[in-house]
């Protein structure tokens, strides 16, 4: 009688759909994060607050307005405050008529610019009554919502 010897085999496992899976996540990822930049401008470095906390509810209409400086490499300050939004950067006291057009959008869109929140990241070192300023074009635009963003931590 013959015996049929039985060689010990390693299994190998399939791993395509692991590697499917990591790349879906990786893609997934990378679309909310670009959705994410466009919006917050590395540019500007928010003031610390201990009472910073984020919001509990998400506003759906918004415009985020970035303020702040253009810095060289050691971090100088080498502008005058700019407002970065949709990509341009316009001086601060510029912006009014830019916020006048977002308005007539909205119009146009038949809805209100007081239902539309202005979320509003400035640079720590931007002064209050520039901040104050923008606000004031803002309420001469018709919008009447804010919100300002800080870090959470310790003032410095």
């Amino acid at each position: 009688m013959r015996i049929k010897s039985t060689k010990n085999s390693v299994r190998e496992v399939d791993m395509t759909p692991m590697i499917d899976i990591v790349f879906q996540l990786i893609a997934f990822f990378m679309v909310i994060n670009n959705f994410e930049q466009n919006q917050v401008d590395e540019r500007v470095k928010l003031p610390r607050d201990q009472l910073a906390r984020p919001r509990e509810d998400v506003a759906e209409d918004n415009i985020v307005l970035n303020i702040g400086y253009i810095r060289n490499l050691e971090g100088v300050i080498t502008s005058e405050p700019l407002v970065f939004y949709l990509g341009e950067q316009t001086p601060l006291l510029e912006f009014g008529p830019l916020l006048q057009k977002e308005a007539r959008v909205l119009r146009g869109l038949k809805r209100e610019a007081g239902d539309v929140t202005i979320e509003i990241r400035a640079d720590g070192e931007i002064e209050t009554g520039q901040i104050q300023e923008v606000i004031r074009m803002a309420q001469d635009a018709g919008f009447q919502k804010y919100t300002l963003k800080a870090t959470q931590g310790d003032q410095n």
